[in-house]
């Protein structure tokens, strides 16, 4: 009954109604959008760096050294030489050493160079099939293997650096060994193969480039039409063409190398032993992610500082709403009297309305703030192959968000209650 008057009551003036939902809907949606970003974004950046105690690679930003080789959202900083490399990742401190080296991708996914150890740093294992031990051999990641259909067996042509509009490499065919299994990490949206097949690869540009000088700086020519011609062979299976020879390793490069040590020495002695012997640097993710999420955290502050402010906006709304609409009601209110109601049951009512109107609003709030991200999650996928979950819960803080709410209603209806619950029934009929 009580339920069926507050629900009539608070449409008893739409407009104020709409008005009050809207704000409490925008400012629940904001701060529930943040609240789901932040955790999911820490969450994923944190269990990235997992095993990494620092990032051994060329001298420039070390943050973007991290997001570069960590997780792969970045271009590198440069190259650096592998002999040089291969000295520092036998040092008497490193417990385990994963060299990785960039150049060419697939269908905007990038292809990289590693060791089998990759894999075993994110937890994942090879899925179906088996890991990459050839040349050319790739196992995919799971996310790439879901969105573009390719199963073990498979067949591409990569293209040259990060962008899927480069020039295909049509001499040199992947073969897909072997597919990972999903982790909810960045490896999910790579294709790992051997460091030689990118060597080799490089090798036979830089060949091209020697031959043909006209090829221009990157030493190629794209003709109009090759991506399409070639991306067509996605999972056609042609004759493999003879296996490559081995590469040598004297003289290449690498792009970085994820390095854990054995203690907590080589955290205070590397990245100034690195730096002043070699032009190289050694980048810690723990430190640079944490100069990010302060950053970050600074942005997502001050929204939801601002969001607050929309929800007070909201509650001084549903005060002013509730208010203004007692003194239209006091006679309804004195009916209700003599029907039998009591004070506390007014006072009950109107704080009722204000709580369902709350209420209302925290559900329309939690649903467009997934809304939100579910298509900020569809552009980060598409450009940096990070997704978010919009159906996540993070119930210690939503809770504490619902809380907040109750408690705005509570607040802008607690005067109008009050004048309620102090209504002077023989008063109020007489001047009807």
């Amino acid at each position: 009954m009580i339920t069926k008057l507050a629900w009539k009551n608070i449409w008893f003036k739409p407009l104020n109604t709409v008005l009050s939902v809207v704000l409490l809907t925008a400012s629940v949606a904001i701060i529930s959008l943040l609240i789901l970003l932040q955790e999911q974004f820490e969450k994923q950046f944190s269990s990235n760096i997992d095993g990494v105690d620092v990032v051994l690679g060329a001298q420039g930003s070390p943050l973007q050294l991290i997001l570069s080789s960590v997780y792969q959202v970045d271009a590198p900083t440069g190259n650096i030489s592998y002999d040089d490399a291969k000295a520092w990742m036998k040092h008497p401190f490193v417990k385990s050493a994963i060299p990785l080296a960039f150049g060419d991708n697939y269908r905007g996914f990038k292809i990289v160079g590693t060791t089998p150890e990759y894999l075993e740093k994110f937890g994942a294992k090879v899925h179906s099939g088996k890991i990459f031990e050839k040349n050319l051999d790739v196992v995919v990641g799971s996310e790439i293997a879901k969105k573009l259909n390719i199963k073990v067996g498979d067949k591409f042509f990569g293209s040259h650096g990060d962008a899927a509009e480069g020039e295909v490499h049509e001499d040199f065919e992947y073969v897909v060994t072997g597919i990972a299994s999903e982790t909810g990490k960045v490896v999910d949206n790579l294709i790992l193969c051997t460091i030689q097949s990118v060597w080799l690869m490089h090798d036979h540009e830089h060949s091209e480039a020697e031959e043909n000088p006209a090829h221009g700086e990157e030493g190629h020519v794209h003709f109009e039409g090759d991506d399409h011609e070639h991306r067509d062979h996605d999972h056609e299976h042609h004759d493999h063409k003879e296996e490559p020879a081995a590469v040598s390793e004297s003289g290449k490069e690498i792009t970085a190398v994820l390095i854990k040590f054995k203690s907590k020495m080589g955290f205070v002695t590397w990245p100034r032993l690195v730096a002043q012997n070699t032009k190289m640097q050694a980048a810690s993710p723990a430190v640079e992610i944490n100069r990010l999420f302060s950053l970050f955290g600074i942005g997502l502050e001050a929204l939801q500082y601002l969001a607050y402010g929309i929800m007070l906006i909201s509650g001084i709304s549903i005060f002013i709403a509730l208010y203004n609409t007692l003194k239209e009601r006091k006679y309804e209110f004195a009916l209700l009297r003599v029907s039998g109601a009591s004070r506390l049951q007014l006072l009950g009512l109107v704080l009722f309305e204000s709580i369902l109107l709350c209420v209302t609003g925290f559900i329309l709030g939690t649903v467009v703030g997934r809304i939100a991200l579910f298509l900020i999650s569809s552009t980060t996928d598409e450009q940096y192959k990070m997704t978010f979950n919009p159906f996540a819960f993070v119930w210690e803080k939503e809770g504490i968000l619902f809380i907040v709410t109750i408690f705005v209603g509570i607040l802008a209806a607690l005067i109008p209650a009050i004048k309620a619950y102090r209504l002077n029934i023989s008063k109020t009929l007489a001047n009807a």
